[in-house]
């Protein structure tokens, strides 16, 4: 089996390899990569991700989006964004055929709860990822489950080729709007009515997760389950201080546990940032709440969180120092 290290950080790694690139759908590739060796890689469940060092100084995270059972390969899919941080550009650029890719070790903060009656998931765009994965995971176990994928067109929607006999059974339903929500899937409608034993997951872009959001909003918390890809949008209205745009009072410090140091956060800097400019190094990457990278446990002080990716009960315990503030003067952190 492929041994991870810490080569990069403080981060497990793997060098594997891309052994093949895939075109998917329009502005979408995935990418198999496997060891070099062909041995065997880490286990993943299904919902997982990795980080994926593009070469360019760039970490992201994506999802795996092959059959969990498969240990000999992990295959992702990345959308190309233009106006995005360079992340996904550098991998559609300089992943090809043969290409060594440093990647982290499986994670998983999107995990598909075994045991329910039925399973409802719905994805948007590449938000299929995940969700392709769970499909695989669910059809293993002989689950009851319905996959709506919604696109903008069937150019635009990856992994026909593996999801077109799942469509055949009923079991995934492809719903292309050209471009236009209103003329897709009906998510309020949907998610109207919630029969006993159902578990929601849902996963794409941020419109699509607020529609889910709302639509959902009256279904018990433990039912629903969901990641985000990007911070959501908010309305024009509102203090846009989501992903670490704090107002300049809100100052404060944090005391560090095993020396007692006293470390001053300013309003406009992260505490990933402090920490990293006094050694601290917190392994920052999304520096957008949404992967848990940077978490760390705090031992006192009253968080005000703004991730993506922290359940309420790690987040008893737990912040995402990238952009999660204190609602007090201290905060305490394990370090």
């Amino acid at each position: 089996m492929t041994e991870p290290s810490k080569s990069l950080g403080e981060t497990p790694t793997l060098r594997l390899r891309v052994r093949q690139v895939t075109y998917q759908a329009i502005g979408v590739n995935s990418y198999e990569l496997t060891a070099e060796n062909g041995g065997e890689l880490p286990r993943f469940s299904a919902g997982a991700h990795i980080d994926v060092h593009s070469g360019l100084g760039h970490i992201r995270q994506y999802s795996l989006c092959n059959d969990p059972d498969e240990r000999h390969r992990y295959v992702i899919a990345v959308l190309r964004k233009e106006d995005g941080r360079g992340g996904s550009i550098a991998i559609h650029d300089r992943f090809v055929p043969q290409r060594h890719a440093a990647v982290g070790t499986p994670r998983n903060s999107f995990r598909l709860v075994e045991g329910a009656s039925r399973y409802l998931m719905l994805a948007g765009g590449i938000g299929i990822t995940p969700l392709k994965a769970m499909a695989h995971r669910l059809e293993a176990i002989g689950a009851d489950y319905t996959l709506h994928y919604c696109a903008k067109s069937m150019a635009h929607a990856a992994f026909l080729d593996e999801l077109s006999p799942l469509a055949d059974r009923g079991r995934v339903v492809i719903h292309c709007d050209g471009g236009n929500p209103k003329r897709g899937l009906d998510i309020a409608s949907l998610l109207s009515r919630r029969a006993e034993g159902r578990q929601l997951y849902y996963c794409g872009p941020p419109g699509f997760m607020i529609a889910c959001a709302q639509a959902s909003s009256h279904w018990p918390s433990d039912a629903v389950h969901c990641e985000y890809f990007e911070s959501p949008a908010l309305p024009a209205a509102a203090p846009a201080r989501v992903g670490g745009d704090p107002r300049p009072e809100d100052g404060f410090q944090v005391r560090i546990a095993s020396s007692g140091r006293l470390l001053h956060v300013p309003g406009d800097t992260s505490i990933a940032t402090i920490l990293g400019r006094y050694g601290l190094d917190v392994g920052v990457s999304c520096e957008s709440g949404l992967c848990g990278s940077c978490k760390v446990r705090y031992l006192s002080g009253e968080v005000d969180h703004k991730d993506y990716v922290l359940s309420e009960d790690e987040r008893a315990e737990y912040l995402t120092t990238c952009v999660s503030r204190s609602k007090g003067a201290v905060l305490e952190l394990d370090l």
